[in-house]
């Protein structure tokens, strides 16, 4: 079979293309499918606290990272933001009153706590049954901060029923934590009930739960708050009462050791959630954040000792560990983008730089370019030079 000209010059022309991209592969082989460009912490890929299991880069000396019931938890640095370990971190679970972090991330800025306002029935209508309660009463007039003590405190959900009105009522106030959540970085959160309270499809993770924690203890009215082991709250009768923050690392109630250095942040329980918790401690100018959530263990107050174990643990390992993700991680990325990518990133996946991303269009382009020169130097050996119009 004779080869034409025009098959020839083909022919040659894909030679020097395949020369071109085999010149040019090692570039584009390190941006390959999957890969997630953006992750914050040096050496540990975005994507790696979306694997089950948990996870922890222990360095000559490190301590071993304790053995908890938890469903799901992590602990971090709340000033870098590195996550030292995890277990399940972005597993889906009900959040039960942690959730309220959010709800004052997103409501506490356009409400000047000395607001006074006087207490409509409407307001307090909803409330499920079962709710916590801070005593807030139909016609009485409170301060702003009266109100947010209840949150933090007593984890009123009466109190957030009112809170949430004031900012433009229940389900606009549930749009815009989703809203927070996802200028946060938290893309496993989904709010149906701004107090916490179990509704279906309403979950939050240990990831998104401590980027909520963090994000509150920067805020200085928030860290004053979830920090107040008590109050006095205004009563029906125009008196007060005393009430006691029900978070037990911080006040060491009912035989629950306080934890040394303990500044907050929220706990939180619902039949279904079970016992949740996010705990923030700071020790030697260290602060760390960490959240459990639905302990297995039938001891009711184990999600406070495993938080404790878990602060612990994250205090003797600094700088023995080696970070295994970041709270900044998902902040700005688009969304599902990081979360989708996750499921295709092989365990082996190490980071990339976003200059790598760029590798695919420049290596096609630069074959195409060394392709076509191929094919003209062809052309002007076999046939002279070719004539102008």
């Amino acid at each position: 079979m004779t080869i034409g000209f025009a098959s020839r010059a083909a022919v040659s022309g894909c030679v020097l293309c395949a020369a071109g991209l085999l010149a040019l592969a090692p570039a584009a082989a390190t941006a390959g499918p999957g890969v997630d460009p953006r992750p914050r912490t040096p050496d540990a890929p975005a994507s790696l606290l979306y694997r089950p299991g948990t996870h922890v880069r222990p360095r000559a000396g490190a301590p071993e990272v304790p053995d908890l019931t938890a469903r799901s938890w992590l602990v971090a640095d709340a000033d870098t933001g590195e996550v030292l370990a995890a277990h399940d971190a972005h597993r889906r679970l009900p959040p039960a009153s942690t959730l309220k972090t959010l709800f004052a991330l997103t409501v506490m800025p356009a409400l000047p706590s000395g607001i006074r306002h006087r207490v409509d029935p409407e307001e307090l209508e909803g409330i499920g049954p079962g709710s916590s309660l801070v005593g807030v009463a139909e016609y009485r007039t409170y301060r702003v901060s009266d109100l947010w003590n209840g949150v933090f405190l007593n984890s009123g959900n009466d109190a957030v029923r009112v809170l949430a009105a004031l900012s433009g009522g229940w389900r606009a106030t549930a749009e815009r934590m989703e809203e927070k959540a996802r200028d946060l970085g938290a893309r496993d959160t989904r709010v149906k009930s701004p107090d916490g309270y179990d509704e279906p499809g309403q979950v939050s993770s240990a990831f998104d739960l401590a980027v909520f924690g963090r994000a509150g203890l920067r805020n200085p009215e928030f860290a004053e708050y979830c920090a107040r082991a008590e109050a006095s709250f205004p009563a029906r009768d125009g008196g007060s009462y005393p009430i006691v923050n029900t978070n037990r690392l911080l006040t060491g109630a009912d035989g629950v050791a306080p934890y040394r250095g303990l500044i907050g942040v929220k706990n939180g329980y619902t039949s279904h959630a079970g016992n949740t918790l996010v705990a923030a401690a700071r020790r030697d100018g260290r602060t760390l954040v960490a959240t459990v959530m639905n302990p297995r263990s039938d001891d009711g107050f184990a999600v406070y000792e495993e938080a404790r174990a878990l602060l612990d643990w994250g205090f003797d390992a600094a700088g023995r560990v080696t970070p295994v993700g970041s709270l900044d991680a998902l902040r700005g990325a688009p969304p599902g983008g990081p979360e989708a990518a996750a499921v295709a990133v092989p365990a082996s996946a190490s980071r990339r730089d976003d200059a790598d991303g760029r590798a695919v269009w420049w290596t096609i382009t630069g074959a195409g370019l060394l392709g076509g020169a191929g094919v003209a130097v062809y052309l002007r050996l076999r046939w002279g030079p070719v004539p102008k119009d």
